[in-house]
């Protein structure tokens, strides 16, 4: 599978990648809103894990964008965060899955696996 990493914090988004390529996933980090749109635009992903609180766009916006890229083939959207879900606003609807921050790997591993 592979899955666009998009976290502004530098190392916890490299680590994700690494974790990611040791479970035979193919994994490419983007640490800014704009880097993740242009990647999705050059390279097509079957999963995106989104932190909901960048620096450029809101997460929120981002995975509008990239769900309107990817249009009709299957995609998963996975929100990631520092807060709690329920502390989330404008994110319902947009993902398929919520992991909080730090992300349960195994989880995210459940998730990936389904898809």
């Amino acid at each position: 599978m592979n899955v666009l990493i998009v976290d502004d914090n530098e190392p916890a988004a490299d680590l994700l990648q690494e974790l990611l390529s040791l479970q035979d996933h193919t994994a490419r980090c983007a640490y800014t809103a704009q880097q993740a749109l242009d990647a999705a635009s050059n390279e097509t992903f079957d999963a995106a894990l989104v932190d909901l609180t960048l620096p450029d766009l809101p997460g929120t916006e981002v995975a509008r964008r990239l769900r309107a890229e990817a249009g009709k083939r299957p995609f998963v959207l996975v929100a990631i965060s520092g807060f709690a879900a329920t502390d989330v606003t404008g994110a319902a609807g947009l993902f398929d899955h919520y992991l909080q921050k730090p992300i349960d790997f195994d989880a995210l591993d459940r998730i990936l696996a389904a898809a």
